[in-house]
This record gives structure tokens, sequence and C-alpha cells, in this order.
């Protein structure tokens, strides 16, 4: 089957523009559902933290400037605006990438719509739930006998780290499906990488956990090695059907 017709250099460009367009869009849409929720999305993230911090700390957050909580409310919203987009975005992401697939390949359309969303999810989710229990664990240990002065600000930007920050790492089969489509890799080649890729992994991990402990390394590392695995798989089975 052949390509689309080949598009000229502003062709290309202005549907570069217009996917852009229609994703902050669709951010703006879900910017503005997340506002309205705003603050009990930050008490839900503040979950793990009330859970570790001293009984006499509990429910307490300091600020430093007046506008702090105002302007952490709107982060919250934007980034938690992304989560509520992410299946809309993706799609866009798709139609900008379709046009240099072939016909036969475009019919990944739907799958890839589907465990990318989820996919995204599956990480926030794990980020939440497993990162940060440990990154929180670990900082409280280490600040034992100490008064506890967290702030909105700096508490939330470790947790959207942590949350977003797995939520694209788990993205890695979706990865390995258009470098598998592109033809830029296959199934063969991962697996005659596999020793490396779980010497990589196992390294990212080690200098994004705050520990040196393997145990926390090892939470952190073994989803990626999973993924990893995953992404042979559908490179095995993309490649079985091109």
């Amino acid at each position: 089957m052949e390509k689309n017709k080949r598009q000229s250099y502003w062709e290309h460009l202005q549907e570069f523009r217009n996917r852009v367009l229609w994703i902050l869009f669709y951010l703006v849409l879900g910017f503005i559902v997340a506002y309205f929720f705003h603050k009990e999305i930050f008490q839900l993230l503040a979950l793990p933290l009330l859970k570790c911090a001293p009984r006499q700390y509990k429910n307490v957050f300091a600020f430093h400037e007046l506008s702090e909580p105002f302007f952490t409310y709107l982060k919250i919203s934007f980034y938690s605006g992304i989560f509520i987009a992410s299946p809309f975005i993706l799609h866009q992401i798709w139609l900008f990438i379709s046009p240099a697939l072939y016909k036969s390949e475009k019919r990944f359309v739907i799958p890839f719509i589907f465990f990318s969303t989820t996919l995204f999810l599956l990480g926030g989710l794990f980020g939440y739930f497993v990162g940060l229990k440990y990154m929180i664990s670990f900082f409280m240990q280490e600040a034992e006998g100490l008064i506890p002065v967290i702030t909105m600000k700096g508490y939330f930007s470790l947790a959207i780290t942590v949350i977003l920050g797995m939520g694209i790492v788990f993205e890695l089969p979706i990865l390995i499906l258009f470098l598998t489509l592109f033809r830029i890799i296959d199934y063969k080649f991962l697996l005659s990488k596999l020793k490396w890729a779980i010497f990589i992994i196992f390294l990212i991990a080690a200098i994004i956990t705050p520990s040196g402990d393997p145990v926390t390394q090892t939470v952190f590392a073994l989803p990626m090695v999973i993924l990893y695995l995953i992404g042979i798989v559908v490179s095995y089975f993309v490649k079985k059907r091109l």
C-alpha cells in the first residue's frame, strides 16, 4: 500500500500548527474541569505525605508567599488537565504522525489511543501509590527528630515530578511501537540489547531515586524492565503484521 501524498514543507508546518492548537484547546478544557476540583485534587495528592508525617504535624502545609496557594492550585489544575485531556492529546499526536505511515499501518489508531492513554494513567497511578510512598518515607526517615515545615509549592513539585514522570516512562511500549512502524528497530534488535537495556534502566533508577538502597532502586527499575519486555512483544506482533 502506498503512503499518503507527500506534504510540502509549508503543508507540514501548517499541519503541525493545527495539531498544536487542538492540543492547547484540549489542555484548556482539561484545566477548566480540573480547576473546579483543585482543592480536592490537592488533598488527594497530599494523602501519601499525611500518612507518613508525624501525627502532631498532620494536615499542616506552610506557604512562604500570600500568592503561593493560588499559583499552586493553578499548577495543580494544569497538570491534572494533562491527565484529563490525555486521550485527545494522544489522538492529535497520532493524526500528526499518521500521514507518514502506510494505510495498512493506520489500523493501529484505536489500539494506540487506548493503550497509550491506559499506560500513561497507569504510570501516574504507580507514581502516586508506589513512587511517592517510597520517596516520602525515605525523606521522613532522614528528617527524624526534626520539625517538618512543608510548603504547598515544594510538596506539589515533588508529587507532580514523580507522577507525571512515571506516566511518561510508562509510554515506553508506545515509543517502541512507533520505532517499529518506522522500521528503525525491531524485536530482534531489542532482544539483542536486553542486557544493556536492563543496565541502563537500573542506572536511571539509581539516579532518580533519593536513596542508595537496592530495594528502592528495584521498585523504580522493575516496571521499566517489564515495559521494555512488553515493548519487545509489541514489536514482534507489529513486525509480523507489517
